[in-house]
């Protein structure tokens, strides 16, 4: 019996509310279970150097939780020198969002995904991935209404969602105790159309099978294709 009654297969509540920000290009609150992200856009018209003069623009993002998005408080991050966790979170947020974005339609500008964790109970970095690429989604079309680009520089949908073994048993998406307790964590970053943008996983006790990882690819597709539907619905007539 999971913690929260869930069946194996069975995702947490997902609400996304897109909107939530006045001044934003784009925003979103994510909640799933009692996760819950807050992940604003913010367009910027200029690239990194490296990117200077190549006609392409850039996606990226910032990580962080909230003092008190745990049971303790923690001391607020530094936005200059991000902790080893959230360094390699945001790299992933900024990773799987710029799979699906069309650098060169976006022109010679940067979009800005901050994702702040306001209550932490598992998931947070897949949460963030979900809620950013609504954001992401609704800055891209604010640019497309304002004449800025020519179409929406957004290939496909993208959406993050945990899988794991606990106690021998696959489940999906797991909350912080069962995160806790797992035999094996992974995180899994797919499109909307199927592909995948990222594997990270991990046995923390013994090795797992090239079938237990198969049957976990499984149970996550699953869940990633419930999720890009709640994003559909949640952008309206954003079509992607």
């Amino acid at each position: 019996m999971r913690p929260d009654g869930r069946a194996n297969d069975q995702l947490r509540r997902v609400k996304l509310t897109p909107g939530v920000s006045k001044y934003a290009e784009g925003s979103c609150l994510i909640e799933v279970g009692d996760t819950r992200v807050m992940c604003v856009a913010s367009v910027e018209e200029r690239v990194p150097s490296f990117l200077a003069d190549s006609g392409e623009g850039w996606v990226t993002a910032e990580y962080a939780m909230l003092p008190r998005a745990g049971t303790e408080r923690t001391p607020r991050e530094s936005r200059s020198s991000p902790r080893g966790r959230s360094l390699e979170i945001q790299r992933l947020i900024g990773r799987s969002l710029r799979a699906v974005t069309d650098l060169r339609g976006l022109g010679e500008r940067t979009i800005i995904l901050d994702c702040d964790v306001l209550q932490a109970d598992g998931g947070t970095r897949t949460a963030a991935v979900t809620g950013a690429f609504v954001a992401l989604a609704f800055a891209c079309e604010k640019l497309r209404d304002t004449g800025v680009v020519k179409r929406l520089p957004l290939r496909d949908h993208v959406a993050a969602i945990s899988v794991g073994l606990v106690a021998g048993q696959e489940i999906l998406d797991l909350c912080y105790l069962e995160d806790r307790r797992a035999g094996v964590d992974l995180n899994l970053v797919m499109c909307g159309r199927g592909q995948m943008v990222e594997l990270q996983a991990t046995a923390e006790g013994t090795p797992f099978s090239r079938q237990q990882l198969d049957r976990l690819l499984d149970l996550g597709s699953q869940g990633i294709g419930t999720l890009v539907e709640l994003q559909r619905q949640a952008l309206g007539d954003i079509k992607v």
